[in-house]
């Protein structure tokens, strides 16, 4: 089987919380040649961990308000407990995994958000070093990022995970970029019920973002879905990892979750 590769983002809590049996198919997926990428987050257990150490934080925008303190327990909380919580869950399921920070071999690169005197040491991706993800998944391990990311002076920064993924898709040339969250897909009220749209351009997201459809936490995955669709990209699929079979569907077969497209043109 000619190799495939494919993105895959997941918030910290979602893949804590998701059964053995998605794990079995990453495992699957491995050992039959489709290579997965995982860029995660973990937005819940840096507030718990913040609460508990009594330092305070806010939001604009969905964006955390990130000072030195904060940053400090951002990357202790993602590039230590929750990136090797994944790799060690799927070291038990039989696969591969080794860890990674946005900070290991400057693996992320970026600088200041537009607005970083209001939201502190909050990074846009400029470049991701995409050769060490290469080199890990040549010796047959799946990367597991924490989105870290660090400028030439060594300054860390706190990536949106979402953000991240694209970028790393972007820059891996993949064509695909799977988005694994704890909803079914992108949701349209018709006739007074939701159902999951099966296709989506990038013009009726701004659609449906205009009118409140999307909106919350959903704004931020689309967005960055949408910036993923250059180059090699040639899609972005949102789906609930819970549904049994999810990732092997998703992958190779289709008809589950979203498929976030360029356009109309070409659908099936």
């Amino acid at each position: 089987m000619a190799e495939q590769r494919f993105v895959m983002k997941c918030g910290g809590s979602t893949l804590a919380a998701l059964p053995n049996s998605f794990f079995d198919e990453l495992r699957e997926l491995q050992l039959s040649g489709v290579l997965p990428v995982i860029v995660h987050g973990g937005g819940p257990a840096i507030s718990e961990t913040l609460g508990k150490l009594g330092i305070k934080t806010g939001f604009v925008n969905g964006l955390r308000i990130t000072n030195d303190a904060v940053l400090d327990v951002v990357e202790m909380v993602l590039a230590g407990r929750i990136n090797k919580e994944i790799v060690r869950k799927i070291q038990i399921n039989g696969a591969k995994a080794l860890g990674l920070s946005g900070v290991d071999g400057k693996l992320i690169q970026a600088q200041p958000v537009a607005n970083a005197d209001e939201i502190g040491f909050v990074g846009d991706v400029t470049d991701v070093n995409a050769a060490i993800i290469e080199g890990v998944m040549a010796m047959g391990y799946i990367p597991v990022i924490a989105p870290i990311g660090i400028d030439d002076q060594g300054q860390r920064y706190n990536i949106n995970a979402d953000t991240a993924a694209g970028a790393v898709a972007s820059h891996l040339g993949v064509e695909r970029m799977i988005v694994v969250t704890d909803v079914p897909g992108i949701l349209k009220t018709v006739d007074d019920r939701k159902q999951v749209l099966p296709v989506v351009s990038v013009a009726e997201i701004e659609e449906m973002i205009a009118s409140g459809e999307i909106y919350g936490g959903m704004i931020p995955k689309v967005r960055a879905a949408i910036q993923c669709i250059q180059g090699r990209v040639r899609e972005v699929v949102i789906v609930s990892g819970e549904e049994p079979g999810v990732l092997t569907r998703a992958v190779r077969e289709g008809g589950v979750g979203t498929r976030i497209v360029q356009t109309n043109e070409g659908r099936v």
